[in-house]
């Protein structure tokens, strides 16, 4: 099958007034990103993610290299058809609502009257803003923009989605929502690119990551794979007190000739954070605002760009 994205020694070199070269932001960049899997560009600021998704939309011209998006070359006016693109700052019209934005947007892809309106419907319930439909964006929280801002990334049922920074502006629940949706995309066949600095979303929404640095990638490759620490092993025993494993400990120990760390499994922030707010609320798990469109279940029958099976 051939790769949503492949590029081959893709280079961005920045110049000034005079055309010389300033910074190479961009170096020898080769990628291969696959359908309906979740990856994640990440690096510190400076390190050229921002860059290289730009020269992917078609936004900056390479310096050198090639770069192909759904089989043509990155910028092709019949491939950006079937891109959705959330910038990491959420520019919004704000004396429009939510309703006209998805509208507007949903003109631009060239969307018939009935199918925007059937869409705008099913985003905005997906987003979780029925609410506020009807009112100007410039009153709203970042929040709250954000979430008309994935709503407009996907108003052209994308076959390939870019998300800058997706979850910034949201509170934990509305994070993890968000993580719930991009699964839930990829699952129905939608490829997802994303970036962000907080490596708790990355770790647990990525199939594969590529971490950047000087415009390099210095590590690639699937996420369990990376953070596999093959020189250590862990045993896991359940319902073990401390009386039983210091001996089990100290006699491993012995035998060995190697310290022997004992230690109790932690469970991450994210979940203690849900798991309190769902037991304080009284639910079982915490409260989903983000539904699945009925859009996206619909690839088999209607004229969508998105493809595969809904799982």
């Amino acid at each position: 099958m051939m790769p949503v994205i492949e590029t081959t020694g893709l280079r961005k070199i920045f110049r000034d007034f005079w055309r010389r070269p300033t910074v190479c932001a961009v170096d020898s960049l080769n990628l291969t990103i696959n359908n309906a899997e979740v990856f994640g560009l990440l690096g510190p600021n400076g390190s050229g993610k921002s860059t290289t998704i730009k020269m992917l939309l078609g936004l900056l011209r390479p310096t050198a290299g090639t770069a192909t998006v759904l089989g043509k070359p990155a910028g092709n006016i019949a491939a950006k058809a079937s891109v959705g693109y959330l910038p990491e700052n959420t520019c919004l019209h704000r004396f429009l609502t939510p309703r006209e934005t998805l509208h507007y947007y949903g003109s631009l892809f060239g969307l018939s009257a009935a199918t925007c309106k059937k869409r705008v419907g099913e985003l905005l319930s997906m987003v979780d803003l029925e609410h506020a439909a009807d009112r100007p964006v410039g009153g709203f929280s970042k929040g709250m923009a954000r979430r008309v801002g994935i709503a407009q990334a996907l108003i052209n049922a994308p076959e390939l989605l870019i998300l800058d920074e997706p979850t910034s502006g949201l509170d934990p629940v509305a994070c993890r929502e968000v993580k719930d949706l991009i699964r839930t995309l990829a699952n129905s066949g939608v490829t997802v690119v994303m970036t962000s600095h907080l490596l708790a979303d990355v770790e647990s929404v990525c199939d594969r990551i590529a971490i950047m640095h000087r415009g390099m990638v210095q590590a690639e490759g699937a996420v369990g794979d990376l953070l596999l620490q093959t020189d250590t092993t862990r045993f896991l025993i359940a319902d073990l007190s401390e009386a039983e494993a210091i001996p089990l400990r100290d006699e491993l120990a012995a035998r060995l000739g190697r310290e022997v760390a004992l230690d109790h499994p932690t469970a991450t922030l994210e979940t203690l954070f849900l798991d309190t707010i769902a037991r304080a609320t009284g639910q079982d798990s915490p409260l989903t605002h983000f539904r699945p469109s009925p859009f996206l279940n619909e690839t088999a029958t209607m004229q969508s760009p998105i493809s595969g099976p809904t799982q």
